[in-house]
């Protein structure tokens, strides 16, 4: 268990990553900033979208902040676009 919580405390160090998004994220098999940053914030979502219906754009944009190391609302507007077509089209 300890292991796991490392990891946690891990994710958590992240921009934008809170204990819940960590919990979740870890839950989809993301369990470390490096899975994180290997895996990009859109196949994250996607995971996440699998197991977790419910989540939504802002986390799409919360995990783009934290690959990038940035506050989800210092992303640029093309990518938060970008991001938010990608969303859109997932709906479909």
């Amino acid at each position: 268990m300890d292991y796991e919580e490392g990891d946690m405390s891990e994710l958590t160090s992240m921009m934008n990553i809170g204990k819940e998004m960590a919990r979740k994220l870890a839950a989809v098999g993301i369990d470390s900033s490096e899975k994180l940053l290997e895996s990009g914030s859109k196949q994250a979502f996607i995971k996440l979208k699998e197991t977790y219906p419910q989540v939504c754009l802002v986390h799409l944009y919360a995990l783009e902040g934290a690959v990038q190391n940035v506050e989800f609302n210092s992303l640029s507007e093309s990518k938060k676009e970008e991001l938010k077509e990608f969303s859109d089209f997932l709906k479909r």
